[in-house]
């Protein structure tokens, strides 16, 4: 069995845009879970994506006033025996969790960490473990325009993370891949 993880982050709604793009929904279409990796602004975010999958969120450093059950400050899962870390800060904090997981009440560094913050999508092996930020579909890069949402597929303790553009077309062609 394959799982499939919708990743998001820095939807910034409705500031950056109105509603989520369209476009995700295809991205996302048949994915088991959502990850958002904060900055979400508005909890109206969080339904839109619940009608793809369930979700779990963090909050960004712009997301204040939220009490909502699905949205926490670090969100910790483990998915077909794999631990993933998911936390809004930017790359350094995120490869901190990986070298140091005992300063963040983890036995051992999560085998997949996913942040935001950045608005740049990566994708980085770091020691045994894999980096992914997802980017932005609504603010990629701080330019208001069609961004970039990840999607995981884990299988066998094998990890298949691609970067998807989201264009106008609607159907969106992944733009690199890294597998574990």
């Amino acid at each position: 069995m394959i799982t499939r993880i919708g990743i998001i982050s820095d939807t910034h709604i409705p500031e950056a845009a109105k509603v989520l793009p369209p476009q995700i929904e295809d991205a996302f279409k048949g994915v088991d879970l959502i990850l958002h990796a904060g900055d979400l602004y508005t909890v109206s975010v969080l339904d839109e994506l619940g009608r793809i999958a369930p979700v779990f969120a963090v909050l960004g450093d712009d997301d204040y006033g939220f009490d909502d059950e699905r949205v926490k400050e670090i969100q910790t899962l483990t998915i077909e025996g794999l631990d993933i870390f998911l936390i809004h800060s930017h790359q350094f904090w995120a490869g901190h969790v990986i070298e140091y997981p005992d300063q963040h009440e983890l036995e051992k560094a999560p085998d997949i960490v996913v942040h935001g913050h950045s608005h740049w999508d990566t994708v980085q092996k770091r020691r045994e473990s894999i980096m992914i930020n997802p980017g932005s579909p609504t603010f990629p890069r701080y330019k208001q325009e069609l961004g970039t949402v990840a999607i995981i597929d884990i299988h066998a303790g094998q990890v298949d993370t691609q970067i998807i553009h989201l264009n106008h077309k609607q159907n969106n062609h992944p733009r690199h891949s890294h597998h574990r």
